[in-house]
């Protein structure tokens, strides 16, 4: 909720938001670039007749519908950056609601249209289409665009049904998105959680509000808060189950009707992420519980319990410390730690995040938090909502700086068609300098209060990450394992296996309430399929490389520059190894924990220190 200070959007100096108008000089020519679009659509749809005779179809038809394809795709790219950063600026803005209701009815109608365009090009011979894309034959100049696309395509083959299956699926695959839709509505409309009387009255427990009462001194408070909750999830305890149930029997479905050997090997597959990758992310962190293990016994001992409880965990270890950081000053901070990655990174973030690239602070009605957007024909946008009294917001701008830097290699290095990288690899970027300004703040502070802040906030953050998304992505295969192997889920089985996570990740610190388990019928994530596991694996790959760069030389540097640079024209374990980190071994997580296990200690010796 905004309070009675928030400006309107009106009253944001022009040189505070973000530069919209390099997408679209008025609403004039977005108006026409929309238009074009449904236009695009149709100039595909005239090549469906030749496409009908895989056979016979020659490389210059192919060429001319792909050419086609991604004309419209750039342009639906660029129309659509622009309703979403106009809406996202004010979200309540009747206009802004309406164009992107406009956008959306027209790509659907465009996606309608050129559905058909990837499966027939499935049908066209294999041979055929290699032959054309080697870079050595007569048309291999003309296709270099689309090589990588094109491969990526026949690598999905396999797992591609017939046109009339397909259709069947894609006609399901609104309905398959209902139990996370009812989740989403039950959850966050439905439920009630009542109110909480407080010193400063009555307040309202949301899901919002929730995550505050979790870090208020008043133990009481934090206890009956958490208890509220989780006694309304409780109470809906069977249809939460019956969701969730559902979803993963969706997954494991969908897994056997594209002969995959499991649903998580059908996710990862996209990728070309070997399921060896994942088993060793929970095997690592399994052997590595020791760290996790003595946090928490220092929070215990920091907060003066006898007993820690699950209630008492997202208490802050160090008080945030009081200190004023201006926009321009967090930006001269992060100029300073990103100096590892050379003078033109670093000319080129300041830059974008002093002109035009940030829409700085806060205003009524815009989208709270922070992300990062942008397109093949744009610079890249960042939305924030920065405070200059949290040094967290100093965090948050660097970590979407590095996704927009990720996007600004990737458009110049790469053509439309596979500029596009992964969210495996896209956390690493954003982590990655996160971890750099760490070390710069932690190196140039001199304040023994604010070193252990930053030590406790970067323990809490990798806690949070690694291996908290780590113990959510166990908890999915375990899941998805027991349908597979004909375990009907159940309130019950679910419950406890979800407590046997919580019990093993958190310690024998920990003293769990009966509710405690129904954590696991909470997370949102868990209705978009082994996601969760990528944060864990970025922040891994992150830190391994930030030392590797800061250790290393102009070698490591540039390894690092290859990544960047690739986009979306190799596949994450790939691009990754150009960096100079094998994800594919369990070093990357090994060094994560490591790293972490050094923090803690580093964050005992100066909480010791304070209290000299």
């Amino acid at each position: 909720m905004k309070n009675s200070t928030t400006p309107k959007r009106s009253e944001i100096a022009k040189s505070d938001k973000w530069n919209i108008e390099l997408l679209f000089k008025n609403e004039e020519e977005w108006e026409a670039a929309l238009a074009s679009i449904p236009e695009g659509g149709k100039e595909i749809l005239k090549y469906k007749e030749a496409f009908s005779k895989p056979e016979t179809i020659d490389a210059a038809t192919l060429l001319a519908c792909l050419k086609a394809s991604t004309g419209v795709d750039r342009i639906a790219e660029k129309v659509g950056n622009y309703a979403f950063l106009q809406k996202s600026s004010n979200e309540g803005d009747p206009e802004n609601i309406k164009r992107i209701s406009k956008y959306m009815m027209t790509v659907t109608e465009l996606s309608a249209a050129t559905s058909w365009l990837m499966p027939a090009i499935m049908e066209i011979p294999e041979e055929k289409i290699r032959s054309w894309i080697d870079p050595s034959s007569p048309t291999g100049k003309d296709f270099a665009d689309f090589k990588v696309s094109l491969e990526k395509t026949l690598y999905l083959k396999p797992h591609t049904l017939s046109d009339k299956e397909e259709k069947i699926l894609s006609l399901l695959s609104e309905p398959h998105g209902t139990p996370s839709q009812a989740f989403s509505v039950l959850t966050n409309v439905d439920f009630d959680f009542g109110t909480i009387t407080t010193k400063e009255g009555d307040i309202k427990l949301t899901q919002s509000s929730y995550s505050k009462f979790m870090q208020n001194p008043d133990r009481a408070l934090r206890e009956k808060a958490y208890k509220q909750l989780y006694g309304v999830y409780g109470a809906h305890k069977n249809t939460i189950a019956s969701l969730y149930t559902g979803q993963v029997q969706q997954n494991v479905a969908l897994a056997k009707i594209r002969g995959y050997a499991s649903a998580r090997e059908k996710s990862l597959y996209v990728d070309k992420v070997p399921t060896a990758v994942y088993d060793n992310l929970v095997d690592t962190i399994h052997k590595n519980l020791k760290p996790l293990h003595k946090f928490y016994s220092m929070l215990k001992k920091h907060l003066g319990l006898k007993e820690l409880r699950h209630y008492d965990v997202y208490m802050p270890l160090v008080s945030e410390v009081k200190k004023i950081t201006p926009y321009n000053e967090a930006v001269d901070i992060i100029t300073e730690a990103l100096k590892p990655l050379g003078e033109e990174y670093v000319k080129t973030i300041r830059n974008g995040l002093l002109n035009g690239w940030v829409d700085k602070y806060e205003n009524e009605g815009k989208r709270s938090g922070a992300f990062s957007a942008g397109g093949y024909d744009s610079d890249p946008y960042i939305l924030m909502n920065y405070k200059e009294d949290v040094i967290r917001d100093v965090f948050t701008l660097v970590h979407e700086g590095g996704h927009s830097m990720h996007s600004w290699y990737s458009v110049r290095n790469n053509p439309y068609p596979c500029y596009h990288y992964t969210i495996f690899e896209a956390e690493v970027a954003s982590t990655f300098n996160e971890e750099l300004l760490f070390r710069h703040m932690i190196k140039t502070s001199t304040d023994p209060k604010m070193r252990a802040y930053l030590l406790s906030v970067r323990a809490s953050d990798i806690l949070a990450t690694l291996y908290r998304q780590t113990m959510f992505a166990e908890y999915e295969k375990i899941t998805h394992a027991l349908v597979e192997s004909g375990t009907p889920l159940t309130v019950e089985n679910l419950r406890s296996e979800y407590r046997k996570l919580l019990e093993l990740y958190f310690g024998p610190e920990m003293v769990f309430e009966d509710v405690s388990d129904l954590e696991g019928m909470r997370i949102p994530h868990f209705y978009r399929a082994f996601y969760v596991y990528k944060y864990s694996t970025g922040i891994s790959a992150s830190m391994a490389l930030a030392e590797r760069v800061c250790s290393g030389g102009d070698k490591e540097r540039e390894d690092y520059f290859k990544f960047l640079k690739s986009g979306g024209s190799r596949y994450p374990i790939e691009s990754l190894k150009l960096a100079g980190v094998d994800m594919a071994s369990p070093a990357p997580v090994q060094a994560a924990c490591d790293n972490f296990a050094k923090i803690v200690d580093e964050l005992e010796k100066a909480l010791e220190e304070l209290k000299k």
